[in-house]
């Protein structure tokens, strides 16, 4: 086959791509039959058990008579309820994502001594390496940040003196070096496609020792580097809650899959980034706020609690919005009654939104919390209950912090690193076994034919 032109090229592309779609699937009954778990989760959600873990833990179920429960949703970090910890830092108004840093890594609270020589310390591994941003950011930008982050992920490796060392004191020390870095590489990565791609100012702010990663973050986003306390604090709220989700989520259990083959900290990292990347994953809040900017075109009286519903109806028979038949921001693979997550984050986006001028939008998302679950459980055939995700309320509160979309699903990197560099030393720690699930084969035996038989 001799193709020279790309036209022609393209053309073969297609047509090896309808050899591939006339294939088909796989028949729906044989994952009955053979007793497959898709997406490694049952009927009910709860997901088959595949490893242990001291980290975090997600409550949504009890026994009760030897049947299984749906109950309110609790999430602990090292063994202590998310709930407390908010309420710990909040009540003393104080940033909380390096002492959750710091609590997932370690497994203790610090104390007031050990917060802060350990901000000290990732004050101190915020810097890049020297040129890193005109050699690696500020080349080929990228219109995707998560593919921005990803590569400048790996390219971190280049720059290490000891990359493959996978010694808990070196893995510790790089995973430092990510989580501090994060923000940087995010934002930066933003201001190069901001520049190249759509003609705006170039603005590269140094990070600021004193500030907490929420203020960088700002700090780092904004021309004029001003936020307030109100807004830098509901960052940081966001950080905390996305930090960790126990072991099972889809990039985590990325991290644990591909740290468990022995490979470096970088490859670990890029992978989870890319399975973070995945719209059913890390980008579902982006989907929220669009949502809500189409009811908001749509819908007329956002009072008017019919014509919300009707609204609601309309997404669920793919009449509306983007036509897939979900509404955004409802329902978890694990929570079913509440995500404690959406709780916390609902309970102080009202402040917000009084700052920010906001209310009529808040009442909205209020009237669509409350009715999305009714109209869901009239529409579909349910396993277990419906409740607002993480999703729901995350988005607005960007949206609010005038977070640019395409930092949306970074942001969720900023904090899940936490997490992914916890599980990633856990692994290491206490498995010496690569994981290597089974998938079955159901493919019907054939004979070998010689080419000129075929």
């Amino acid at each position: 086959m001799n193709v020279t032109t790309k036209s022609g090229q393209n053309q073969k592309i297609l047509e090896l791509a309808a050899l591939c779609q006339q294939r088909g699937g796989i028949e729906p009954e044989l994952y009955k039959k053979y007793d497959v778990k898709r997406g490694l989760r049952d009927i009910n959600g709860k997901g088959v058990l595949a490893g242990l873990t001291e980290i975090s833990d997600i409550h949504a179920y009890e026994e009760i008579n030897g049947e299984v429960v749906p109950c309110e949703g609790v999430l602990s970090y090292q063994g202590i309820n998310i709930e407390d910890i908010v309420k710990g830092f909040m009540q003393e108004d104080r940033f909380g994502f390096e002492e959750v840093v710091y609590l997932l890594l370690f497994g203790a609270l610090p104390t007031q001594a050990q917060l802060e020589d350990f901000s000290a310390v990732l004050a101190g591994c915020r810097k890049l390496p020297a040129s890193f941003v005109r050699d690696v950011i500020m080349k080929a930008p990228s219109s995707d940040m998560m593919n921005a982050l990803a590569r400048s992920v790996l390219t971190l490796y280049s720059y290490d003196d000891t990359p493959n060392d996978t010694s808990i004191p070196n893995v510790l020390r790089q995973s430092l070096e990510l989580i501090a870095r994060f923000p940087l590489l995010s934002v930066y990565s933003y201001m190069a496609y901001q520049h190249y791609h759509k003609d705006k100012s170039l603005v590269i702010h140094m990070p600021q020792p004193g500030l907490s990663t929420a203020e960088n973050l700002l700090h780092l986003l904004r021309s004029d580097s001003k936020f307030t306390h109100m807004e830098a604090k509901m960052l940081d709220l966001a950080l905390v809650l996305h930090a960790e989700h126990g072991g099972g989520n889809n990039s985590t259990f990325t991290t644990h899959v591909v740290s468990s083959s022995g490979t470096d900290t970088y490859s670990a990292i890029a992978a989870a980034l890319g399975s973070l990347k995945g719209p059913k994953h890390g980008g579902a809040n982006i989907k929220v706020v669009q949502m809500f900017d189409d009811m908001k075109e749509n819908v007329k009286d956002w009072k008017d609690e019919e014509e919300v519903g009707n609204y609601l109806r309309a997404l669920l028979e793919k009449k509306a919005f983007d036509k897939m038949g979900l509404i955004y921001g409802m329902g978890h693979a694990v929570y079913s009654l509440s995500d404690p997550r959406a709780k916390l984050l609902g309970a102080c986006v009202e402040q917000l939104c009084e700052e920010k001028g906001r209310y009529d939008e808040f009442g909205l998302y209020s009237i669509v919390e409350r009715l999305a679950p009714q109209i869901i459980a009239e529409k579909r055939k349910i396993y277990k209950g419906v409740s607002t995700n993480v999703d729901f309320y995350s988005g607005f509160i960007y949206s609010m912090l005038d977070l640019p979309q395409e930092l949306y699903t970074p942001l969720f990197a900023v904090a899940r690193i936490a997490g992914w560099s916890a599980h990633r030393m856990e692994e290491l720690m206490n498995s010496s076994k690569i994981i290597r699930p089974a998938y079955r084969s159901v493919a019907e035996k054939k004979p070998y034919i010689p080419i000129g038989q075929r």
